[in-house]
């Protein structure tokens, strides 16, 4: 029987079809084989190429954010006073440190109009406690100390005595009496875990960079309205609480607030309080104010008038004066203007020359 050549044809490309699928499904078979050797399935509805790796724990935002904290200066638990015998005596120095007005005020408990009606605390924070926020973290470690002001070595009375009389632009309670003893405790017991000679990190002011121009007072008005007369008005002149016993916002100039021998009447001291405390609120990791809107800040609230003090005794060796220091004589050639507003980086830069010369 004669065979159908286009049926034979047919028949030859079926088979060839039906090979080419069985090796196809063959291959499919085998290579899932392959994948499934090296495939596990993790029970979570994804496929990995090798055993899934333990997941360690990290820090929370939180914990990462105390790590940082810890590395800073943070006061005392004052619950930890239950049963020091100096307990008593701490917490009536904490409270006038964080209320002299209520003790030396216009209508002060222990010595009337004795001070400016301004509170310690309104330029040491949180009663001397605040990071960076002027606080009394180290003082008890570091002093007693030459400081180059006096041109001596000092105590915290005569520290204490200074804010007194410059920052609160008062007179000081007498180193033995029971205030004096009172601050002077808190202000040890705060740094009692500090070590001797050593200061701590957060303590005091952070610092701020120099500007490479000198800070504009006129620029700094503007700042002042925007970000500063809320609290402290459009005068400078603050708030008083409701029996005129003291400030609930201080003072920035006028004959409330401090004279011009106080550490806040240098530009660079105020600058940096300013940029890491203010607006109220703030805090040194997260400021609002920019370098510059610090800096010219500053420059406008120390531009106007405030009282005065005798500070001619002040920095007897010239040399010492820090470069923002506004009053003459100076020994680097800069001018009062210079040395209050700045650029203060050449007055840095000279004094280095000057200092290498002297080596040489």
């Amino acid at each position: 029987m004669q065979k159908d050549p286009e049926i034979e044809e047919r028949i030859k490309s079926l088979g060839k079809a039906v090979g080419l699928m069985v090796k196809v499904v063959v291959g499919l078979f085998l290579l899932v084989l392959f994948l499934l050797s090296y495939i596990a399935y993790t029970g979570k509805g994804t496929w990995v190429f090798e055993k899934e790796p333990e997941v360690v724990p990290t820090q929370t935002v939180e914990e990462n954010t105390e790590a940082v904290k810890d590395t800073f200066w943070h006061a005392p638990d004052i619950a930890s006073l239950d049963g020091n015998p100096a307990k008593e005596q701490i917490l009536y120095g904490k409270d006038l440190i964080a209320n002299t007005s209520k003790y030396f005020g216009p209508k002060g408990l222990v010595k009337a109009k004795a001070t400016n009606g301004l509170n310690c605390q309104n330029c040491h924070l949180d009663a001397g406690t605040r990071v960076f926020g002027n606080n009394y973290g180290s003082v008890f470690a570091t002093y007693p100390k030459y400081r180059p002001r006096s041109g001596t070595i000092e105590n915290i009375y005569k520290r204490v005595t200074d804010c007194f009389e410059r920052s609160l632009n008062g007179v000081a309670p007498d180193s033995g009496s029971k205030e004096m003893e009172a601050i002077v405790a808190y202000i040890n017991w705060l740094g009692k875990d500090v070590k001797k000679g050593e200061k701590a990190a957060g303590s005091g002011l952070k610092d701020l960079a120099y500007l490479d121009r000198a800070a504009d007072p006129d620029i700094g008005k503007v700042g002042y309205e925007k970000h500063c007369v809320s609290c402290h008005t459009a005068t400078g002149q603050g708030m008083w609480n409701a029996d005129s016993s003291g400030f609930t916002f201080p003072p920035l100039w006028g004959i409330h607030s401090y004279n011009s021998g106080a550490g806040l009447y240098r530009l660079a001291s105020l600058a940096k309080y300013i940029k890491y405390n203010m607006p109220q609120g703030v805090t040194h990791d997260n400021p609002k104010l920019t370098d510059e809107e610090a800096w010219d800040i500053a420059a406008f609230v120390n531009s106007q008038t405030r009282p005065s003090k005798d500070i001619r005794k002040d920095w007897p060796k010239i040399n010492e004066k820090p470069v923002d220091h506004p009053f003459g004589p100076f020994h680097d050639g800069f001018s009062e203007e210079q040395h209050k507003y700045g650029p203060f980086k050449p007055i840095v830069k000279k004094r280095k020359e000057m200092e290498g010369a002297k080596k040489n």
